[in-house]
């Protein structure tokens, strides 16, 4: 199960709600009110490798394809 969805286990429990409820309560992900899970690339939403100086929110693989839109130049 991945960190970017964690209700793709739901496919199975759907026909039984008692332990689709047991697994709501249990194992969803808690309101955070810090750290890296909560910078998300606003392109494509991907939390690791985010650029996040000058307000940009990107992740670096979204980053490398935008900066010349942005002005940002390459100098090697």
């Amino acid at each position: 199960m991945s960190y970017s969805d964690w209700r793709k286990a739901f496919t199975q429990l759907n026909a039984k709600p008692v332990k689709k409820a047991k697994y709501v309560k249990f194992n969803s992900p808690k309101p955070r009110s810090c750290g890296f899970s909560l910078r998300k690339c606003r392109n494509c939403g991907r939390i690791r490798g985010h650029v996040n100086k000058y307000g940009l929110h990107l992740c670096r693989q979204c980053f490398r394809e935008m900066a010349t839109d942005l002005g940002f130049k390459q100098y090697s």
